[in-house]
């Protein structure tokens, strides 16, 4: 058996057991796995931190219960993505599409998407990965009061 972090659509997180991966694929490909707070089957595998190893000794694994340890870790995350991939915005799944079929060159990108050009994708055989990004504090505004 192998447990799974999950997360639907509208950001519910979840636990799911399967047999093995191919058995999650084929069951969240047939829409059998659903989130238990609102039944969504639009579902994604999220990164399990049990799994992640720190960057600094490169053998030792992130401890979950340190807060500072899993911000660091999330703001890595965060520094390698806006780094090494082009932000399309909303266009990311128009511009997933046209790398798919050859239309444009591949390359890391990312962006938002709505749940149905997520299954779009899905049914087209494109993979991507959901991470959530926190969005950056803006400075209040000087003049208000």
């Amino acid at each position: 058996m192998i447990a799974y972090d999950l997360q639907c659509s509208n950001g519910h997180r979840f636990e799911g057991w399967f047999e093995d991966s191919n058995s999650f694929d084929q069951q969240n490909s047939q829409g059998l796995v659903s989130c238990p707070v609102c039944e969504d089957t639009v579902i994604s595998k999220l990164p399990s931190t049990f799994a992640i190893k720190g960057a600094s000794s490169g053998s030792s694994m992130i401890n979950q219960s340190d807060p500072e340890a899993l911000a660091a870790l999330g703001q890595q995350i965060v520094d390698y993505v806006e780094k090494n991939f082009d932000n399309v915005g909303a266009d990311f799944a128009q511009e997933a599409l046209k790398m798919h079929y050859g239309v444009s060159e591949p390359r890391n990108i990312r962006g938002v998407s709505t749940p149905q050009e997520e299954e779009t994708l899905k049914s087209e055989g494109i993979d991507f990965y959901k991470v959530p990004i926190p969005q950056k504090a803006t400075d209040p505004d000087p003049d208000a009061t």
